[in-house]
Formats: C-alpha cells, sequence, structure tokens
C-alpha cells in the first residue's frame, strides 16, 4: 500500500465536537451506562475526556458505508444514567463510582480531619478485588487518579495536610 492510501496516524481518535484526542472505551461501559445502549452502533469507541466538551462517548472513523468522517452521532452528557465527573463543574462531583466518592465528601473529610482517607481506601478496595470500573465509571477506567488530583486540589484550596 502506498503511503497515499494508508489512514493518517491518529484518524478517528479525534473527538467531533473539540478537535482533543480521546481515549479507547470499552463496550462494556457504553452498555452498562448508556440510557439507551440499543443506540450504540460499530465501534470501536473513546472517551473525551475534555472538561467543557458535551460528548462523552465517539465512534473512531465511520464506516465507509455509513458515510466516511467524524462520528455523526456522539453521546453527550445527557445520554448517560450518570453524570461524568470530569464534565461537571457543580457539586457533588462524582469521582469514585464504585464506592462512592464525590468532590464534597473528600473536601468535608479534609476541613474536618486535615487529611483524606479516599485514596488509600479506594486502594484496598481495588487490591481486594471488589471495584468494577469498567462498567461504572464513564472513563472505564480506574477513578485513583481523578481521585488523586481531587485530593490535592483540597489540600492546596483548603490549606491541610494530605
Amino acid at each position: 500500500m502506498t503511503e497515499c492510501c494508508e489512514p493518517k496516524r491518529g484518524a478517528g481518535k479525534i473527538c467531533p465536537e473539540c478537535g482533543k484526542p480521546g481515549k479507547p472505551v470499552q463496550w462494556m461501559t457504553l452498555e452498562n451506562l448508556l440510557n439507551e445502549p440499543s443506540k450504540i452502533a460499530g465501534g470501536p469507541y473513546r472517551f473525551c475526556a475534555t472538561a467543557d466538551c458535551p460528548v462523552v462517548y465517539f465512534r473512531g472513523q465511520v464506516l465507509a458505508e455509513e458515510g466516511e468522517g467524524p462520528d455523526p452521532c456522539p453521546f453527550h452528557k445527557d445520554d448517560l444514567k450518570v453524570r461524568v465527573g470530569i464534565k461537571e463543574k457543580e457539586d457533588p462531583v462524582p469521582l469514585c463510582y464504585c464506592f462512592g466518592w464525590d468532590r464534597l465528601k473528600i473536601w468535608g473529610e479534609i476541613k474536618r480531619t486535615g487529611k483524606s482517607t479516599a485514596v488509600e481506601s479506594i486502594t484496598k478496595k481495588v487490591k481486594a478485588g471488589e471495584c468494577f470500573c469498567e462498567r461504572s465509571n464513564p472513563q472505564g477506567t480506574c477513578c485513583l487518579g481523578n481521585i488523586s488530583k481531587a485530593v490535592k486540589e483540597a489540600v492546596e484550596r483548603l490549606g491541610k495536610g494530605s
């Protein structure tokens, strides 16, 4: 195949709304979190992590029979059964979908005790095999990165230890 006929590297990985790259997400994530999973078309799907973008999931390059180009029917925040923490500004902002941690809970704990037990608590449960992130978290991945970021932000804003 000559270079002109090869697909461009990264094609189909860009959100049709914000133009930023998305991360691959498993089918089971969409099946569990969409209000109407029957609307899932041929994949693969990607998650858009851009905070101010209304798109949550989009397909890679659309199949030729549907007309090549960006996904004409991405899934938006309103298409999900849960709030998408990374895209929310108003509390309670969900952070851990498996064990019920949100930004308010973390901030409240830090205000009361000067630290958060969220990372330690979640890590312990993950190691025990009690998590189901790929089915409950819209990102389709473990929440610990988001939790750590939220704890750090809370500590910085509240001026207390971790």
